[in-house]
C-alpha cells in the first residue's frame, strides 16, 4: 500500500505551517506563515532534510545568496541555513529518493538583525516517503530530468567533458555513438532520470519472462534501446514511425528498421505513418508473468531519454495492457488508414480496470464523431474550479480550442495558472504568477555569468520542454490529469498515431503538478535573471528593509493576487 502523498508538520509553536508534496523522485516543500505577514526580518527559510534510517541531517542548498561586504555571494555560504530560500514553495530532488522509508524534511524560519546576524525561529518538521513507484504492482509514473540546462549538470559533469562526448550530433548517428564521457555511465543516468531506467527495465522484464513485445516507435535512435529490442529476437513487433525525414534511407529509423528486420524478421517490422504521423512512444509486454505497458511523451531517443522534460506511464496487469494490445493490432490490420483506425474501438475510451485507480485510454486517429480535443479543452475552461497546471509541448504553434481554453482559465477569477511551453522560435514561453506570458531563453546563463553560477551546456539540440499534460484541480478531489503523447491538437486528435489518457486520482495529479512546478520554476530563474539585468540589480537574496521606499523580499507573495493564491494554494 502506498503511503501519503501530502503530510504536514505539527509543531503549534511554528510560526508557520508546512504541507510536503510526494513527487515521483522529488518532493514540493510548500510554507505559509500562520498569521498576517512575517516580520520584516524575516528573510527566508533553512531546509534540512535526513534519509529513511539515517543519524544526520543534510542542508539543502540555495544558488542564490547574501552579498558580502565586496558586494559579491561567498560560494561557501549557499547552505540554506546561511542563505535562506526566499520562496514559500520549493521543489527537492534528494539524493537518494529510490531508498525505501520515509524522508524527514526540517524547515526553519530564518531572521536577520540590523548586524546582517542570523538567527533561527522555531522549526516544523514532516517525513514523507518518496519511493520511485507511485503505486506499485499498478502503475507507475516516471519523468526525465531534463536538465541538461542548468547548473547541476554544470556542476556534476560538465567539468569532466563536453556534452558532445555524451551525446550524438544528430539523431542519424544514434545508432553507432558510444560516449567518451569519463562519467557516461553516471550522465545518462542522472539525465534520464527514472524514466530510462523504468522503460529499459521494461525490455529487460520481458526478455527474462520470454514475453511478447509490441513497440510502436515515433523516433527510434537511442542505441542502449534498439539493442534490447535486437535481443528480444523474434518476439517482438515494431511499428516505426517514416514521416518526414524518418523515412530517409539514413536517418536513424531506417536504420533501426533494418537492424531490427535482421534480428526480429522482416515480417515482424512495419513503416507508418498513419494520417500524418505515427507519434506513438508504446511498449507492451505481454509475457507469462510480465505484462506491463508504457506510454506518455518520452520519444526511444538520445534527445527523448536524455534532454528534453518527457514522462512516462507504465501500467500493470491483464486488464491493463489489454487496451494498448488492442490499439497495436489496430494500427497494424489497417495500415496508414486513419479513416478505419477512427471507427475502431481502440478510438473510444477504455477502462484500464486499476484497483482504486480511475484511468481510461484512448488513441488515436479519431473520427469526428469520437473526436476528444473539444471535449478536453471543454472540461480545462469550464471545468476548473481551483488550479490548471500544464505542460504543453507545441502548445503555441498551434492555434485551437486549447489554446484559446488555457487563455480563457488564465482570464478568469480565483483561478491559479502556470505552464510552459515550447515556441516554434525564441525558446520557451512561461505563463508567469502575474498572468503574463514571458519568453525564456533556453541558455539564458551562457555568457557573462556571475558566480555563484557558470554558463549552460547548449548540446543536444531542438525542443527540451517535450511534455504533453494537464493538472485539473490538484487539491480537491476531483483532481485529474490528462497526459500521453496527444499534443492537445487537430493533428493529435484526427490524424495522427497518439496515445491519451485521463486519470483521475489525487496521488497522480499531485505528481504531474510537482513536476510541472519543478519545470516552471527551473525557467522562471532565468527569466527573474533577465529582468534582474535589465533593471541593473545583482540576483541575490534580499536583506530586510532598512531604507526608505524598501520592501522586504515577501511583500509581492502578499499584494500580488496570483502571488497570494500561489502561497495559499500548496501550503
Amino acid at each position: 500500500m502506498a503511503g501519503k502523498f501530502q503530510v504536514t508538520g505539527r509543531n503549534g509553536a511554528a510560526l508557520f505551517t508546512l504541507k510536503l508534496h510526494r513527487g515521483d523522485g522529488m518532493v514540493l516543500i510548500a510554507m505559509n506563515w500562520r498569521a498576517g505577514k512575517p516580520p520584516e526580518d524575516f528573510v527566508g527559510f533553512g531546509i534540512q532534510y535526513r534519509e529513511p534510517g539515517g543519524d544526520r541531517f543534510f542542508d539543502v542548498k540555495n544558488r542564490l545568496g547574501f552579498p558580502g561586504a565586496d558586494g559579491k555571494v561567498d560560494p561557501t555560504k549557499l547552505s540554506t541555513m546561511l542563505s535562506p530560500i526566499q520562496k514559500f514553495r520549493w521543489v527537492h530532488f534528494p539524493r537518494n529518493a529510490d531508498l525505501a522509508g520515509d524522508f524527514l524534511y526540517r524547515v526553519t524560519p530564518v531572521f536577520m538583525n540590523a548586524a546582517n546576524e542570523l538567527s533561527y525561529g522555531e522549526p516544523q518538521e514532516a517525513a514523507i516517503e518518496l519511493r520511485r513507484e507511485t503505486y506499485p504492482g499498478q502503475l507507475n509514473v516516471t519523468f526525465t530530468r531534463g536538465f541538461v540546462s542548468s547548473q547541476a549538470f554544470v556542476d556534476k559533469f560538465e567539468s569532466a567533458g563536453p556534452i558532445a562526448t555524451l551525446l550524438p550530433p544528430n539523431s542519424d548517428a544514434g545508432l553507432t555513438f558510444t560516449p567518451t564521457h569519463p562519467k557516461a555511465d553516471e550522465a545518462l543516468a542522472w539525465m534520464g532520470f527514472e524514466a530510462r531506467s523504468a522503460i529499459l527495465e521494461v525490455l529487460d522484464l520481458a526478455r527474462g519472462d520470454s514475453a511478447d513485445v509490441y513497440v510502436v516507435a515515433y523516433d527510434l535512435s537511442e542505441r542502449h534501446f534498439v539493442e534490447k529490442l535486437e535481443a528480444l529476437g523474434p518476439k517482438l513487433k515494431i511499428i516505426i514511425d517514416d514521416s518526414g525525414e524518418h523515412g530517409d534511407a539514413h536517418s536513424g529509423e531506417s536504420q533501426a528498421e533494418t537492424r531490427l528486420k535482421q534480428s526480429a524478421g522482416a515480417s515482424n517490422v512495419r513503416r507508418q505513418h498513419m494520417g500524418n504521423l505515427q507519434h506513438n512512444k508504446l511498449i507492451v509486454v505481454d509475457g507469462p508473468t510480465v505484462k506491463r505497458a508504457v506510454c506518455g511523451s518520452t520519444n526511444f531517443s538520445w534527445r527523448g531519454f536524455y534532454v528534453q522534460a518527457n514522462n512516462a506511464v507504465i501500467v500493470e496487469g491483464a486488464s491493463a495492457i489489454a487496451p494498448f494490445k488492442a490499439a497495436f493490432d489496430t494500427y497494424w490490420t489497417n495500415d496508414d488508414s486513419a479513416r478505419a483506425f477512427g471507427a475502431s474501438p481502440s478510438a473510444q475510451w477504455h477502462d484500464l480496470g486499476l484497483p482504486g485507480i480511475k484511468a481510461k485510454v484512448t488513441f488515436s486517429p479519431h473520427a469526428a464523431a469520437n473526436a476528444q480535443l473539444a471535449g478536453v479543452a471543454a472540461d480545462v475552461e469550464n471545468g476548473t474550479k481551483s488550479s490548471l497546471l500544464y505542460s504543453l509541448a507545441f502548445l503555441y504553434q498551434t492555434s485551437g480550442v486549447m489554446l484559446e481554453a488555457i487563455k480563457a482559465v488564465t482570464a478568469a477569477p480565483g483561478r491559479f495558472v502556470y505552464g510552459i511551453s515550447d515556441k516554434k522560435v525564441g525558446g520557451l514561453a512561461l505563463q508567469k504568477p502575474d498572468g503574463n506570458v514571458a519568453p525564456v531563453r533556453p541558455a539564458a546563463l551562457s555568457k557573462n555569468v556571475p558566480p555563484p553560477f557558470s554558463a549552460e551546456p547548449k548540446g543536444g539540440g531542438g525542443n527540451r520542454m517535450h511534455h504533453k499534460f494537464l493538472v485539473i484541480d490538484f487539491d480537491k478531489p476531483s483532481a485529474r490529469v490528462y497526459l500521453g503523447s496527444y499534443n492537445f491538437s487537430k493533428p493529435a486528435d484526427r490524424t495522427n498515431g497518439e496515445n491519451l489518457l485521463l486519470i483521475e486520482d489525487r496521488r497522480i495529479a499531485t505528481s504531474y503538478a510537482v513536476e510541472a512546478l519543478r519545470i516552471f520554476d527551473h525557467y522562471h530563474f532565468r527569466v527573474a535573471r533577465d529582468e534582474a539585468k535589465k533593471a541593473g540589480e545583482p540576483l541575490m537574496l534580499k536583506r530586510p528593509p532598512r531604507l526608505p521606499g524598501e520592501f522586504a523580499w515577501f511583500e509581492d507573495d502578499y499584494t500580488n493576487p496570483r502571488k497570494v493564491r500561489d502561497r495559499e494554494l500548496f501550503a
